[in-house]
């Protein structure tokens, strides 16, 4: 099973009622949690001992979210306080239609259904009306609303095939190589390193021009560029998967990325703007709808290690030579060894 959530743009007629709701449903999940700090425990609550303006089935999911929020405040030590306007739905109080979505809400003291317009996609429709859906969000991104649905999809596991490793860059944001012999450079580093030149220069014009609104507009741009670049190259990558028969996709595991980039081949000022996290969600998600599995790998020493003897040696450059003889490009190395890696302690990105 592989759970992806949907995007779906909304227009409201009244935007104002959803503000008013996310904006009582974050004051309720903050309000609980520093209840649960204050007492050193989350209390047994209903949706009768919470007053806030909110429909009782979401109060409930209110108390579910603070909860949750208050048992990783246990374990992490710090609170997180909610800032950002969200209104949350179970499955089993909100419905779609072919051009709309229908979820409760209060207006004038009572509990109603708003049903506010959609743009539903024939891709999106399938994946809403044939499987099992989740928790629904709504958002207000930049002064367009959205609702994130979470999507419950079947996937049926290939159960043998060739093996695909996967190199993650910033030259080469993604260098592929299969067990079948297949080696592909997937997106073009340099654009996106052109781009991302780009943008900041027009934010450090703004910034001396003090133009905070121009500067989030920029910042949104790269974010929806990039993330349109991440579902470009992941699309291609699993294409690839399915054209060679690869049941299991192999990629570094980033956990804890940042604190590792000094010491990183990927070290580079702009490292952060390139979302390989984002990266890898989408290729899991996509693999798992065509029933391939995705595996996190040890990446220490993948870029050094010859595949042909095993021995270390330091690229020049993008060049990798070994004693040996063995010559190829250095990333390619590298996705070489992760498609040879065992799963790092049993990690799976997807179902």
């Amino acid at each position: 099973m592989q759970t992806v959530t949907v995007q779906i743009r909304l227009f409201p007629r009244d935007p104002a009622i959803m503000k008013e709701m996310g904006n009582e449903y974050i004051h309720t999940v903050n309000h609980l949690t520093e209840q649960a700090e204050a007492s050193g425990a989350f209390p047994k609550v209903t949706s009768k001992d919470v007053e806030a303006n909110l429909p009782s089935a979401v109060r409930n999911q209110a108390i579910r979210d603070a909860r949750s929020i208050h048992n990783k405040t246990k374990k992490q030590g710090k609170r997180p306080i909610l800032k950002r306007r969200a209104y949350y739905v179970n499955n089993q109080n909100y419905s779609f239609g072919d051009s709309n979505v229908s979820f409760p809400v209060m207006m004038n003291g009572k509990v109603q259904r708003l049903t506010v317009s959609v743009r539903i996609t024939e891709r999106e429709q399938r994946l809403l009306f044939s499987n099992k859906l989740g928790l629904l969000r709504v958002v207000e991104k930049s002064g367009k609303w959205y609702v994130h649905i979470a999507v419950e999809i079947p996937t049926e596991p290939l159960t043998s095939g060739a093996t695909m490793g996967i190199d993650l860059g910033l030259k080469v944001p993604a260098v592929v190589v299969t067990s079948t012999g297949k080696t592909q450079f997937v997106g073009n580093g340099r654009q996106n390193r052109y781009m991302r030149r780009k943008f900041q220069a027009r934010r450090r014009k703004m910034g001396k021009l003090k133009k905070l609104s121009a500067i989030r507009k920029q910042q949104n741009k790269e974010h929806r560029y990039m993330k349109d670049q991440n579902h470009k190259i992941s699309r291609k990558i699993v294409n690839m998967a399915i054209e060679e028969q690869v049941s299991v996709i192999k990629i570094e595991k980033l956990t804890n990325i940042r604190q590792t980039t000094r010491t990183s081949r990927k070290n580079a000022k702009n490292l952060h703007t390139w979302s390989f996290y984002q990266l890898q969600m989408f290729i899991a998600y996509k693999a798992a709808l065509a029933g391939i599995k995705v595996l996190e790998v040890n990446p220490a020493y993948t870029s050094q290690t010859c595949p042909a003897c095993s021995k270390r040696n330091k690229a020049d450059d993008r060049t990798y030579q070994c004693l040996c003889g063995f010559h190829t490009h250095r990333d390619r190395v590298g996705a070489i060894n992760i498609m040879r890696q065992p799963g790092a302690d049993g990690n799976s990105l997807s179902a």
